[in-house]
């Protein structure tokens, strides 16, 4: 399991570190390399064995997936006499693909350490309701507003993670709790649209370079720094140690409290940035952007389809973005096929069923060591 460089304060001192903090590092009996490691080669492995262990990573496989969901549903759509692959529908697609895949990613993080946020998505309501009152339809409220939105997501995201290491609750518990007490102040103080964001700030939900539109760039972008933090930083080694395990990771000197508290603040600033792109699209805060769109769900469901286990300690975000690819090109599919909204969640609910059990099926084959992946 990999863990970053470690301090050398001594377990008496800070009990949330063990004898590996002295210098000590001890390896869980039964447990194979751990999340950096490159697997040992094996006789005979030659160029096709390594193609087959790319395809058959989860985050490969739901790449694929969705390039093949994606020519299926321009077939499927082509037949009943529609356009699938036109400029304005992938337009669309990605455009959809912003507020949850920005969601999904912080999702990730937190599941990576084994816990959940249910909270997701009454905070993005509540982040869209204040970003439009505090813009008031002024530009030089805007940087206020900003920064009014995410100090308010770090410190949801905060509470959060104290709950969890501090009161020992489980995170489905803390915040489903967390989740109550906003929607409690959402339907206490907003009875429909709230504020107004100015047209300038509103470019983020509508510009478009060519046919790409200007707020993917704000997905790549937390996409990418998010990556760095899992693959290259001692944060992300720390997550994927406390999700692998977390009495292991703490014997190694991890601290795994803080490490929590941090996923935590982490998946509630990117909830925070999703919520400044909502109200750019909306042009005003809404209380119900966060429920109607069911990002809690859709946001966890985006992260298990990309291979990321609930359980924490492997997946990754490249995973993730394929996983909300997959998503919103069904939603499109079945828009444009008018298919009956129960039947649609129906099918939605079948692919992820399926996706979840051959990730299953492969890793119970695979019988290889727990890693870590993009």
């Amino acid at each position: 399991m990999a863990t970053g460089p470690h301090s050398a304060t001594s377990p008496a001192k800070d009990p949330e570190r063990g004898p590996a903090a002295a210098g000590h590092h001890p390896t869980p009996a039964g447990r194979g390399p751990g999340p950096g490691a490159r697997p040992r080669s094996r006789p005979g492995a030659g160029p096709g064995s390594g193609l087959a262990a790319r395809l058959a990573d989860p985050a490969v496989g739901v790449w694929l997936a969705a390039l093949g969901v994606t020519l299926l549903g321009w077939v499927v759509v082509s037949a009943r006499g529609g356009e699938f692959l036109t400029q304005p529908n992938l337009t669309g697609i990605l455009q959809n693909c912003v507020a949850l895949g920005l969601i999904a990613l912080g999702q990730t993080l937190v599941i990576l350490t084994g816990s959940l946020d249910l909270s997701v998505a009454y905070l993005v309501s509540l982040g869209t309701l204040v970003a439009a009152e505090t813009m008031d339809g002024q530009d030089g409220n805007i940087v206020t507003a900003v920064v009014v939105v995410l100090l308010l997501a770090a410190a949801v995201g905060l509470a959060n993670g104290l709950i969890v290491t501090g009161l020992k609750v489980n995170a489905f518990i803390a915040t489903l709790g967390t989740a109550l007490i906003l929607r409690g102040w959402i339907e206490d103080n907003y009875t429909g649209p709230a504020g107004s964001v100015p047209s300038t700030f509103r470019r983020l939900g509508y510009d478009r370079i060519g046919p790409v539109p200007v707020s993917l760039f704000l997905l790549a972008a937390v996409a990418v720094a998010l990556w760095v933090v899992c693959r290259r930083t001692r944060l992300g080694h720390h997550m994927y140690a406390t999700g692998g395990d977390e009495h292991a990771a703490r014997l190694s000197g991890v601290r795994t409290r803080r490490t929590v508290v941090l996923a935590h603040v982490l998946c509630s600033l990117c909830v925070g940035v999703a919520a400044l792109f909502l109200a750019a699209r909306f042009g005003a805060g809404s209380p119900w952007a966060g429920t109607e769109a069911r990002y809690d769900l859709e946001s966890i469901a985006a992260v298990v389809l990309g291979g990321t286990l609930l359980a924490g300690g492997r997946g990754g975000v490249v995973g993730t973005l394929g996983g909300v690819v997959v998503l919103a090109v069904l939603d499109s599919v079945f828009n444009q096929l008018a298919v009956d909204p129960f039947f649609k969640n129906v099918l939605r609910g079948v692919v992820i069923i399926a996706a979840v059990a051959i990730y299953a099926r492969r890793r119970r084959s695979a019988r290889g060591p727990v890693g870590r992946t993009a």
